[in-house]
């Protein structure tokens, strides 16, 4: 399932297969279909053409349309995208996070008031670990809790505690539905995840306990979401010495191309951000000397491609100055090409930091490009 072939200091670069798909190279980013599809209008096809090797879609915004009995009817997430490569799909954990306003939080689970209609909704450990199951996905994140930073301490040590609780719940409803004979992924895995917001004892704690459970990778969640970006480092490195090491260890949510590097750089091996979509549906595109607004008005009469050590099929095919006008036009099409372009940066990102590892060159190239991709330009 997952094979470290080579480090540098706590950088990892491995490999893991799943239930679909072939051989997943990482470190390794995912793109965020959050609904089944890619916010842009990319497909799955699209998705292959940029260097995908794993799509990400949430429990949550299924369950509610069309419904996770819907897509199960149809065959399951991977035949009604026409997708043949690994799923991750996220618990509805972060729901509880996001949708502060409107749910109520219990030791049974979490009832939340649809965004949609308001209609109520509940999901526990079980109703998560059904939904999942209904979509086939190939990797099944378990039912958190996820705070904001900061929030007191009592407050996240009792979330801890529970978040254990339900990972037990989750771990036990995962394992009877893969073993059902109407199971529609019987190679479903499922990852536990880190909560402890930014207190680091709380942290290596929930880390040690969760890492004595049965799962098959395990995840930080909880970052990125209102700490100082230092603050999310510091976690990082305190919680990273107490996952297993055999493991795929991702890190929820992050984020900016140099989060990535300094992740990576921690020991992380999975990733995934709507960022680059969202940067790139309001015009800001990343390069390989810092990101860009294309809607600028210098780019107005630039006939250049929006990044010239970019290869990628609107790159190779389109100007700056046409992007800019379509922009201005508010066209489709300019959500369509600046997304294609920012995830195929990313999806190349971690092509590149793999061959860093593979020639040992890592810390020269972290050194480089970790601060200048934080630049905009």
């Amino acid at each position: 399932m997952f094979e470290i072939i080579k480090t540098q200091g706590r950088a990892r670069r491995g490999r893991f297969s799943c239930a679909h798909g072939g051989i997943v190279e990482t470190p390794v980013f995912m793109n965020v279909g959050t609904q089944g599809a890619i916010k842009g209008a990319l497909s799955a096809h699209d998705l292959k053409k940029i260097k995908c090797q794993i799509e990400l879609s949430n429990t949550y915004h299924l369950h509610l349309r069309p419904g996770d009995d819907v897509v199960r009817a149809l065959g399951g997430l991977h035949k009604m995208m026409d997708w043949d490569g690994p799923i991750l799909t996220d618990s509805g954990g972060f729901q509880v996070f996001s949708l502060s306003g409107l749910r109520k939080i219990t030791e049974e689970g979490v009832t939340f008031a649809s965004h949609i209609d308001g209609r109520r909704i509940f999901m526990g450990p079980e109703e998560s670990m059904r939904i999942q199951a209904n979509l086939g996905s190939d990797i099944a994140m378990a039912f958190d809790e996820c705070v904001e930073n900061p929030a007191p301490y009592d407050y996240v040590k009792a979330s801890c505690e529970r978040t254990l609780r339900w990972l037990e719940r989750c771990v036990a409803e995962h394992q009877k539905l893969i073993a059902a004979l109407d199971c529609l992924n019987p190679g479903q895995m499922l990852f536990g995840i880190n909560q402890g917001g930014t207190y680091e004892d709380l942290r290596v704690w929930h880390m040690d306990e969760i890492a004595k459970l049965p799962c098959d990778g395990y995840a930080i969640g909880g970052l990125a979401v209102g700490e100082e970006t230092q603050v999310m480092y510091d976690i990082i490195d305190a919680v990273e010495p107490h996952m297993p090491a055999d493991k795929p260890r991702y890190l929820m949510g992050v984020g900016t191309p140099s989060n990535i590097i300094e992740g990576v750089y921690r020991g992380v091996d999975f990733f995934d951000c709507v960022m680059p979509a969202r940067n790139a549906r309001h015009g800001r595109l990343f390069t390989w000397r810092g990101s860009i607004n294309i809607k600028n008005e210098k780019y107005k009469l630039d006939t250049g491609p929006i990044d010239p050590e970019c290869d990628c099929p609107v790159c190779r095919s389109f100007s700056r100055a046409y992007l800019r006008h379509l922009f201005k036009a508010e066209e489709m099409l300019a959500m369509r090409l600046a997304v294609m372009h920012n995830l195929w940066f990313y999806n190349t990102l971690m092509e590149r930091i793999r061959e860093a590892l593979d020639s040992g060159d890592y810390d020269a190239f972290r050194a480089h490009y970790s601060p200048l991709l934080e630049q905009k330009i």
